[in-house]
């Protein structure tokens, strides 16, 4: 908690009292300012160099039980006046909702994100973002049987964050990012392979260096030449924790507090019951240091702490922002999200699964025909019966090894025995904002040839 205000919560704190005073009977503010730098490297030429700067700010306010929303790309003061007047028009003539308001669990004060390590004082030049993508990119082309570059690429990005409410709220932070990635092909012809690697990080000091990332891409994409299909049939899967955490992305989609209020989620009876194995966790961390997604308070100024969703694999909480709190009776627990344009909604920040003890070699060291997913594509996922079809390529196993690459593949199954059945390993890193360990389902159906 900090004393001081900067220009950015001058004015949104101003465009809250200025709603106020034109009728609303309540209101918040969300300024959101982001600069962006990305080049792209292909074939060891510069092909992209792209800089872009915005500030957008978004007004809500309450009349009654009618709300409305409107933004702008200006942030000209003299425009407030009008702004908060338009919001309130609309506010007059849309349906009444009898679950939306202010979140009663935001404190008044002022915010920040101290202590977070959030924010790198370092902004590199485009000079250094095109030898780091040229270093990736030199790297995946040196890898032996890489025919062709799709290219490489070095980013830098800085958002910050300023929100404001009429019950005395105001907070601010401010994240950066820096990353790098490649993309190559091997082979040629029909049996042309592309595959990729990649690293984001808050502060460019934890970033990959950029050769292994670009070496990484080089061997995924000679890994996978000349690929098969399995037969169809029922057997083990083994995801990469490339892919491991789309599992949990489906678990959150099924509690989040909106979906389970409309009962749209599979899981929306389920509070208490078990549905992963025991000794398994599920932790949403937004006050993870230097995470990707970590924030210190939430859309609507709530402060946010870490929250256990699973809890030696019972289902221990919904994602919730007010809103979805006052429809099934409960507190928000601090999960709400929220752009200038539109309303807060639960939404999750730095996900993870608790690891397991065996090694990933353990993992699967006894399956004699299996599965192993590095990559997957497209979506059949019924958020209501948890039916599970994706697209997938990767690897058989055969006799606990990995084998032959295969692709064109779906695997399917139902997401509440899937979830239920999941086995992790011990290889959990904090890497993408949702992460898990390589994870074994046994009994999926994979169609192939």
């Amino acid at each position: 908690m900090s004393g001081a205000t900067d220009a950015g919560e001058g004015l949104i704190e101003r465009l809250v009292s200025l709603a106020r005073s034109a009728g609303a009977d309540a209101a918040d503010a969300v300024l959101i300012r982001s600069t962006a730098v990305g080049v792209q490297v292909r074939q060891g030429k510069t092909e992209e160099l792209e800089r872009s700067e915005s500030s957008d700010v978004g007004l809500r306010v309450f009349v009654g039980g009618r709300s409305a929303i409107v933004s702008a790309t200006s942030l000209d003061p003299s425009r407030f006046e009008a702004l908060a007047e338009q919001a309130i028009a609309m506010a007059r003539v849309v349906p009444e909702d009898r679950w939306a308001g202010l979140c009663d669990a935001s404190a008044p004060g002022i915010f920040d994100a101290a202590g977070l390590e959030l924010a790198d004082p370092t902004e590199p030049d485009m000079a250094a973002l095109v030898t780091r993508a040229g270093i990736a990119e030199a790297a995946a082309l040196a890898v032996t049987g890489v025919a062709n570059s799709l290219g490489a690429s070095a980013s830098f990005g800085r958002t910050e964050v300023v929100l404001a409410t009429s019950r005395g709220f105001t907070g601010r932070y401010a994240r950066t990012s820096h990353s790098v990635s490649a993309a190559v092909l091997a082979g040629s012809g029909t049996t042309m392979q592309r595959d990729y690697d990649g690293h984001s990080v808050v502060f460019l000091e934890d970033l990959d260096d950029p050769a292994t990332i670009g070496h990484s891409a080089g061997e995924r994409a000679v890994a996978r030449m000349h690929p098969t299909k399995p037969k169809t049939g029922r057997m083990p899967v083994v995801y990469d924790p490339r892919v491991s955490g789309s599992l949990l992305g489906h678990l959150a989609g099924a509690i989040n507090g909106a979906a389970v209020a409309r009962g749209t989620s599979f899981l929306k009876d389920r509070m208490g019951a078990r549905i992963l194995r025991e000794g398994l966790h599920v932790t949403d961390d937004p006050r993870r240091r230097r995470g990707l997604r970590s924030r210190p308070f939430d859309g609507e100024g709530v402060a946010t702490s870490a929250l256990v969703l699973v809890e030696d694999g019972i289902l221990r909480s919904w994602v919730l922002d007010g809103r979805s709190a006052r429809q099934l009776g409960l507190a928000t627990n601090g999960h709400a999200s929220r752009g200038p344009s539109s309303p807060p909604g639960p939404s999750i920040t730095n996900l993870s699964l608790s690891p397991g003890a065996l090694t990933p070699a353990e993992l699967m060291a006894d399956i004699r025909e299996g599965l192993y997913i590095t990559e997957m594509m497209g979506s059949a996922v019924n958020g209501i019966t948890g039916d599970y079809s994706r697209g997938a390529s990767g690897f058989m196993i055969r006799d606990g090894a990995l084998a032959e690459p295969v692709a064109e593949i779906t695997v399917a199954g139902n997401l509440l025995p899937m979830l239920a059945e999941m086995t992790p390993a011990n290889d959990l890193t904090f890497r993408r904002g949702t992460d898990a360990p390589t994870i074994r389902i046994d009994g999926l159906t994979v169609a192939g040839a």
